[in-house]
């Protein structure tokens, strides 16, 4: 079987369930407080979450979570408080026991939200005051924003366990998290020659560099973004020309526009001049499942698992 049709079968199995977050927490006057990846905090309540702007107070486990994020709804997920969420937005597919509705995270109405009776609502941005519509009726709401490193993800999902009454759970995941990653990390010799890819995000090739969160999986599975050397480079996701992508030649292309736009292995290669790019000509156009790649919760360890594998492929056969 080809490198491309074993690790996009490898990309679309269903993975462990993923988490992040950047947040880190304050001591409130009573009650627990969640941290970063070393906190401690008791399941008991009232906790305060977060800081700053994002500090809030639950004053009771929550048994109706609202989710607005794909990712949290992963997170919820993976440290065993599905049973508390009564509704996520119409973007949280996985797992498939969870409660989609025709909510929305980017343009949340507050009124629909509330029509939940939600004891706590979990976003991912606060966008049009939402924080303060739910606040006006009592309903606490936290913000986990995307996630920038590893780390984020492993506070998200340790601030996620205090406030929902799960933090054995969320602290064993965290664990476990890092025990995966290090093993997969482990076997990617630390002089090894860094791999060439091109990450494409859509047809329009948009990209990631090596500064984004997925961009620093491909860098721990020994993978350097082509991106990395592009003019407008510095927002983290730049939009490549053809001929720079050709020019640049990568050793591997993955697409996760597969689903979405159609794109195949065999529409990226018959794109002008990209039949004779090395990952065209070697069978190293891979497709990658879309969400997996673009989620910052607990099945980040399969795709970093993925990643390997494929350079592992790679390395090979070289």
């Amino acid at each position: 079987m080809k490198l491309a049709s074993r690790i996009a079968a490898l990309a679309v199995l269903p993975l462990l369930m993923a988490a992040c977050g950047d947040d880190t927490g304050e001591a409130g006057t009573d009650g627990a407080t969640a941290g970063g990846p070393s906190s401690t905090a008791a399941a008991s309540f009232p906790v305060t979450v977060g800081s700053g702007e994002n500090t809030v107070e639950i004053t009771e486990r929550p048994d109706a979570i609202v989710s607005l994020s794909p990712s949290v709804t992963e997170m919820l997920f993976a440290i065993g408080a599905g049973d508390q969420v009564v509704a996520v937005d119409e973007y949280s597919n996985y797992p498939e026991e969870a409660p989609t509705t025709e909510l929305s995270g980017f343009e949340p109405n507050a009124e629909a939200i509330i029509g939940y009776d939600p004891d706590l609502v979990v976003a991912s941005s606060d966008p049009g005051q939402l924080t303060d519509s739910l606040d006006a009726v009592g309903v606490p709401t936290m913000v986990h924003p995307s996630a920038k490193s590893l780390e984020d993800t492993y506070s998200q999902i340790e601030q996620l366990g205090v406030a929902t009454g799960h933090v054995d759970e969320a602290t064993d995941l965290v664990e476990q998290m890092r025990s995966d990653i290090d093993e997969i990390v482990s076997g990617i010799p630390d002089d090894a020659e860094p791999i060439t890819y091109f990450h494409e995000l859509d047809p329009n090739l948009y990209t990631v560099t090596s500064d984004t969160f997925v961009g620093e999986l491909y860098s721990m599975a020994g993978m350097e973004s082509i991106a990395d050397e592009a003019p407008e480079a510095a927002g983290g996701y730049p939009q490549l020309s053809p001929e720079f992508v050709v020019s640049s030649d990568p050793d591997v292309i993955f697409f996760a526009d597969g689903a979405d736009a159609g794109v195949t292995a065999d529409a990226i290669a018959g794109r002008p001049g990209w039949d004779q790019l090395s990952a065209v000509q070697n069978g190293h156009v891979v497709q990658v499942n879309k969400d997996i790649a673009s989620r910052w919760g607990p099945r980040v360890v399969d795709y970093l698992r993925t990643l390997a594998d494929v350079r592992a492929e790679l390395t090979q056969a070289s």
